[in-house]
C-alpha cells in the first residue's frame, strides 16, 4: 500500500501552503508525520513541484520525489509516482492531500476498503454537522446514492433544501456530508483518471474529482462519525496551529 501526499507551492487562498508554519513546523510536516505513522501503508512519499518543498521535506527526514509542474491535479501528481519502478506491485495507491495535518487512520483504512471491495476509487466523507460548514465554499460537499456511490462533489451548499435552511439534525445525516480530502484508488483506475483530459466541472468547480465522475467512473464514499477540518485558508491555519499545540501538550512525544 503506497501512500502519496501531493504538495503544491501555489494557492490561492492560504499563499505557499506546504511550507506554512504551524506550532513550529511546516505544514507538509505535519501531515506527513501523521501519514508516514499509519501501519495500513507500506510507504509513504512526498510529491512535488517545488524544490523548495523538496528540500524542506528532506531535512525533516521524509521520501520525496520531485514531480513535472505540469500536472493539473495532485492525482497527476500522485500517478506519477506511482509509475515508478519501485512501486509496480503496489496494490492500492492513497492519495492523502497535503493540507490534511489531522487525518486519520482509520479513514484512510476505510478508503482502502473500498477498493478492496471492488471499488476503482474509495474516498471518505463526515456529516457536515453546522450550517457555517454548509455554507462555507472552503469546504467540499458531496452527495451519494443510498449504494454509497458519490452523485457529484461542489463547494455550493448540496443538497440544496428549498424554501428553508436543513435542520440540526439533517445537517448531522448522511445526507449532508463534507468530503474528506483522500482517495484510494486501484492502480488501473489511477491510470484512467490521469488519461482524461480535465473536465469542464472540475475546471469551473476545480475539485479533480469532478473529472473521473464526469467521465463515469464510480467513486465510492464511505461516512464517518467525525472529521477534523484540513487547512485551506488563514483561519482554518489558525485553528489547526491551536489543535496541534494542544495535542503536542498532550502528548509531548509527537513522532
Amino acid at each position: 500500500m503506497l501512500g502519496v501526499i501531493p504538495a503544491r507551492l501555489g494557492s490561492e487562498r492560504l499563499p505557499r501552503k506546504p511550507l506554512h508554519r504551524l506550532a513550529g513546523r511546516p505544514l507538509i510536516e505535519w501531515v506527513w508525520r501523521r501519514v508516514s505513522a499509519m501501519h495500513v501503508l507500506d510507504a509513504c512519499v512526498v510529491a512535488t513541484d517545488s524544490e523548495e518543498v523538496a528540500e524542506a521535506c528532506r531535512t525533516f527526514g521524509a521520501d520525496v520525489v520531485l514531480t513535472a509542474a505540469s500536472h493539473p491535479s495532485g492525482t497527476d501528481r500522485v500517478a506519477e509516482v506511482a509509475k515508478r519502478a519501485e512501486y509496480a506491485d503496489v496494490r492500492v495507491v492513497v492519495n492523502v492531500q497535503g493540507d490534511e495535518p489531522f487525518v486519520a487512520e482509520s479513514h484512510v483504512a476505510a478508503a482502502v476498503a473500498l477498493v478492496d471491495a471492488g471499488w476503482p476509487i474509495g474516498t471518505v466523507a463526515a456529516p457536515l454537522r453546522e450550517m457555517r460548514a454548509y455554507s462555507d465554499s472552503a469546504v467540499v460537499k458531496v452527495v451519494r446514492r443510498p449504494d454509497g456511490a458519490a452523485l457529484y462533489f461542489s463547494r455550493s451548499a448540496i443538497p440544496h433544501v428549498r424554501g428553508r435552511a436543513p435542520t440540526e439534525a439533517e445537517l448531522g445525516s448522511e445526507h449532508f456530508l463534507r468530503h474528506i480530502g483522500l482517495y484510494a484508488y486501484s492502480p488501473d483506475a489511477l491510470r484512467r483518471w490521469v488519461e482524461l483530459e480535465p473536465s469542464a466541472l472540475e475546471q469551473l468547480e476545480r475539485l479533480e474529482q469532478l473529472r473521473p465522475l464526469e467521465a463515469g467512473m464510480a467513486i465510492g464514499v464511505a461516512v464517518v462519525d467525525e472529521a477534523e477540518r484540513g487547512v485551506d485558508t488563514p483561519e482554518d491555519a489558525r485553528a489547526a496551529e491551536e489543535r496541534l499545540l494542544a495535542m503536542e501538550t498532550e502528548t509531548p512525544t509527537v513522532r
